[in-house]
């Protein structure tokens, strides 16, 4: 999602969003027609946003097969805050540009098809944007659906394809991950476990008929209680009934970061502090910070590795499988550890 702002933090571009076919897209599909000859990995001013490590080329694999086995370091302490975090960037971004050349996933010089990526503070991002962008005093004043669909936003695909690759090299972009089978489970709470007008009818319906035996005719009619066997099967399934969506697509697919480039990757795990920090370094107001309430069922408890790992224990070992290989190269791009220790790597 890339946006327009004033000139204190106009060159702050925030890309949250990345899996997904537009026709699943509620809020509507974000695509733009730059081909890869139009898009140069930028190098920014020395920062934690700083890309010195664009193009090395290494051998890697072995090394990358070790760090799906690891967990990862400790946060520290807070008065190395600043020099941490920077280090942190430099590292996230080089085991990137390694596994992007050794792999080059996603790289095939059809027009790329980005997205703010759901599940991983979207949209408390999108809060921050239009605080920034002048349309709201405050955060905490501004509704989910407000959020979503009345920001005002400008998107990317709104500009000429010069205004598209001129904001794509000169924009700092900014992309937030999060652990894969977390980021799953909790799109799979927040759109089937919840009354959902959209979700429901679109995606559970098909799914009921397609992978539940037996299945009752109000099921079918409301294509509500999709369990979440029945939603891992349709996910793995080449032939699905319905095409994926951007809550649980791969970022790897639906945020092109082989071919962006990102100034900066933060995670999920750590959001608001790596968020409050690239406000801070793009200049915006002292009195701007990253917003940590949950607005969108609030009394659910946030999904967390413990709620990853109870869901994930209705599945057998063949499917946890097959699902750690749908999403392995995330896991390999953004440094995250196998999640169960029965998962075999690539």
């Amino acid at each position: 999602m890339k946006v327009e702002l004033p000139p204190l933090t106009q060159r702050l571009s925030v890309l949250q969003e990345v899996m997904s076919v537009g026709v699943s897209d509620p809020v509507g599909a974000v695509r733009s027609t730059v081909s890869t000859s139009d898009l140069r990995p930028q190098r920014s001013s020395p920062s934690v946003f700083d890309d010195s490590s664009v193009g090395s080329k290494q051998q890697v694999t072995k090394r990358h097969r070790k760090l799906l086995l690891k967990s990862s370091a400790p946060a520290g302490g807070e008065e190395q805050q600043q020099l941490r975090l920077a280090k942190t960037q430099e590292s996230r971004r080089h085991l990137l540009n390694e596994i992007c050349d050794k792999y080059q996933p996603g790289i095939t010089g059809r027009p790329v098809s980005r997205r703010q990526v759901p599940k991983a503070g979207c949209s408390n991002w999108k809060r921050v944007l239009m605080v920034l962008g002048g349309s709201a005093a405050s955060t905490r004043h501004i509704p989910h659906d407000a959020a979503h669909y009345a920001n005002r936003l400008r998107r990317l695909e709104s500009y000429d394809r010069v205004g598209i690759a001129e904001r794509l090299r000169s924009y700092t972009k900014v992309l937030f991950v999060r652990e894969p089978f977390e980021r799953l489970v909790s799109a799979f709470r927040d759109k089937f476990e919840s009354p959902n007008s959209y979700y429901h009818p679109v995606f559970g319906r098909p799914i009921i008929s397609r992978y539940r035996a037996n299945a009752t005719r109000s099921a079918l009619r409301t294509g509500a209680g999709v369990t979440f066997r029945e939603f891992v099967q349709y996910l793995l399934d080449v032939r699905r009934p319905v095409g994926l969506d951007i809550h649980w697509e791969p970022v790897g697919q639906l945020c092109s970061p082989c071919l962006l480039r990102y100034s900066f990757i933060g995670k999920f795990e750590r959001l608001e502090e790596e968020a409050n920090l690239v406000l801070r370094s793009v200049g915006a107001p002292g009195n701007l910070t990253f917003p940590g309430f949950k607005d969108r069922n609030p009394l659910a408890e946030r999904t967390s590795s413990t709620i990853t790992q109870r869901y994930f224990s209705q599945l057998n070992a063949t499917e946890r499988q097959k699902a750690f290989d749908f999403f392995y190269m995330d896991y390999l791009m953004f440094d995250y550890p196998k999640p169960f220790k029965d998962l075999n790597i690539k």
